[in-house]
């Protein structure tokens, strides 16, 4: 019975070994299929292939040479650079409104001098001119060839005369004057320049006009740069004005002060210039030249020059 038994089984058992055996081949084939499919439909599919949809970040590899950020640097040297073109910019029109200041202040100077050196230039040949015409007021001042001329003038139109009506030469001075002026001392002390103009003072402040005007003028010929040149142009027009030759001291006192503005003795030339013209009966000229003193020497007008400045405003009508 119990063999019958265990031969039943073993008999139950073997019956199925060849489906279990079947069935492992075909679940094999499945899956050797699917495996097939997925390749075909999905190439890759298995995890060499699909990267995961959430993977933990990766180390990037990590530079160690130092970072410069460009950014703010960037902007700094943007602006740094605007800067200097604006910079530039204003330079540029910085000088160019200097030089047109500059021009205009030119202009005005050269307009301003132009009516006043009208005084000493004439229109048409101002040392012929005046010998021919008459010698009343022109409203235009000779200037002399050169110092030399005006200053022998007088003497050549006396010879002239004296020549037309007689023989006789020109009287020259009286021994008595050539005693006095003789009389003069000449200083020497070692500056000689100084010591000329001081001299030509001296003939002037003794009443010796033309030995003034002489001395004087050989002063500023042989001294041109000499500190005491602008004392010896403004004194040599005085020398003529005093002497009644407002024409020829007008030469001399708008020459003091076109040369050297800055000069001692320029204010002054330029209101004796004023009282030239006025002896001229050159309103106009004098009012020019009264204008311009009390623009470029303001303060010499309400100070050392106050009183002739004030004098000779009130001599002429300048409204």
């Amino acid at each position: 019975m119990t063999r019958a038994v265990v031969c039943a089984g073993l008999v139950a058992i073997a019956v199925p070994a060849p489906v279990a055996a079947q069935s492992n081949d075909r679940l094999q084939r499945l899956e050797q299929q699917v495996n097939a499919l997925q390749r075909a439909v999905f190439p890759g599919g298995d995890d060499r292939f699909f990267e995961p949809e959430i993977t933990p970040e990766r180390a990037l590899p990590q530079d160690t040479s130092p970072q410069v950020t460009t950014s703010a640097l960037t902007d700094v040297l943007a602006r740094l650079e605007a800067i200097e073109g604006q910079l530039a910019r204003l330079t540029a029109a910085t000088e160019v409104n200097e030089n047109a200041l500059s021009s205009v202040e030119t202009r005005l100077t050269a307009m301003e001098g132009s009516d006043i050196a009208a005084v000493t230039t004439s229109s048409t040949g101002p040392a012929s001119q005046s010998s021919t015409t008459s010698a009343g007021p022109s409203g235009v001042i000779a200037v002399p060839s050169d110092n030399r001329t005006s200053q022998t003038a007088p003497a050549s139109s006396n010879v002239a005369a004296a020549s037309s009506s007689t023989s006789e030469p020109a009287a020259g001075p009286s021994p008595e004057r050539l005693q006095a002026v003789q009389g003069i001392a000449k200083p020497a002390t070692g500056d000689a320049g100084d010591d000329e103009y001081t001299y030509g003072f001296r003939l002037w402040d003794a009443g010796f006009y033309p030995e003034a005007q002489q001395q004087l003028a050989m002063f500023v010929e042989q001294y041109p740069n000499h500190w005491r040149t602008t004392y010896g142009r403004n004194l040599l027009g005085r020398a003529f004005l005093d002497a009644g030759e407002p024409r020829a001291a007008a030469t001399h006192f708008f020459d003091n002060y076109q040369s050297d503005g800055n000069g001692a003795r320029a204010p002054d030339s330029l209101l004796y210039l004023v009282e030239s013209m006025i002896a001229l009966g050159d309103t106009r000229r004098a009012c020019i030249a009264l204008a311009e003193f009390g623009e470029s020497y303001a303060a010499l007008a309400a100070g050392r020059l106050a009183d002739m400045y004030g004098d000779l405003g009130g001599r002429v009508d300048c409204n």
